[in-house]
């Protein structure tokens, strides 16, 4: 196990550096004399570049991986997913919604700039994906590159990222059971965790067998990430006999608010072990992939 973890970190450093330099290459360059461009062109590097794990760009090279397919194409997808993470991001942070002041230790970008060039950042970071994913240098078949631009805009739009914001605000308001707190989740977190899984079974041109494979295991360690969130952001508290409970104004919205933490755990533990599971068609080359999915469940643990 120990091996596995030393291979994990060194593979997710080295996709991080290799996307990073991907993406500060994408990004538009200052002009002289363009006073409004350049403004936006440093706050959507400044929101972009700025520190980040990089999961889902590590899921787009390990899935693409799988299926033989060039570092050059995948970290030119891995770039463009989380162009649009890092949208996310900066609306998120916005004050008619999460109104936070700080993103990964630095101030959000609505901080940093204003609130209209934070909006318009992450506009331009969103479209700029979609400017990626259909240049040529993506994929020389025009069709792989459609299936992408396809592939993103139904997780990003109102059935993906974006709905789930919509159902996550209106949660604030009414209570939400299970199956409508999986559907949120799947929706608002899931969706961007599958298409980064998915992409590299596109840019592979792989059978609909090994897609269902890789959607399977997105799915479930979107799920565990919510959980693992959930219960980091969480007030947990000791009762007298031993047993965890969580602080009734932080449930909103959360699968805390519908399960105790111990099933939360128990729950997060499941999900992570049928993601495993799901990779069984891949053999040892999907062994990364399996770490990962241990790692985010060990947030916790």
């Amino acid at each position: 196990m120990a091996h596995f973890e030393s291979n994990l970190d060194k593979e997710l450093d080295r996709v991080k550096s290799l996307v990073e330099d991907r993406m500060e290459n994408l990004l538009p360059e200052e002009i002289d004399g363009r006073i409004g461009e350049n403004r936006l062109a440093r706050a959507m590097k400044y929101s972009a570049l700025a520190p980040g794990k990089r999961i889902r760009p590590f899921l787009v090279m390990e899935s693409s991986k799988l299926f033989g397919v060039s570092e050059s194409c995948s970290a030119q997808v891995a770039a463009a997913i989380e162009f649009v993470h890092c949208f996310s991001l900066v609306h998120d942070d916005l004050p008619a919604l999460d109104n936070d002041d700080e993103r990964r230790g630095m101030p959000s970008c609505h901080k940093k700039f204003d609130e209209a060039t934070a909006i318009l950042a992450g506009d331009a970071l969103l479209t700029y994906a979609f400017e990626v994913l259909s240049h040529e240098s993506t994929h020389r078949d025009a069709a792989v590159r459609a299936e992408l631009v396809l592939a993103f805009a139904k997780a990003t739009g109102p059935n993906g990222m974006i709905g789930g914001q919509m159902i996550d605000i209106l949660s604030e308001e009414r209570d939400l059971d299970i199956e409508q707190i999986t559907r949120l989740q799947r929706m608002k977190t899931g969706q961007l965790f599958q298409v980064s899984c998915e992409s590299g079974a596109i840019l592979g041109k792989a059978s609909r067998m090994l897609r269902n494979s890789l959607r399977a295991y997105s799915n479930n360690i979107g799920l565990v990430f919510q959980i693992t969130d959930d219960l980091l952001d969480a007030t947990i508290i000791k009762n007298d006999d031993g047993s965890e409970r969580v602080n009734k104004s932080e449930e909103k919205g959360t699968y805390l608010s519908v399960m105790t933490v111990e099933k939360a755990r128990s729950q997060a533990q499941i999900l992570t072990d049928q993601a495993i599971e799901h990779l069984n068609p891949f053999g040892r080359n999907a062994d990364n992939l399996k770490s990962l999915a241990k790692r985010i469940l060990d947030r916790v643990n």
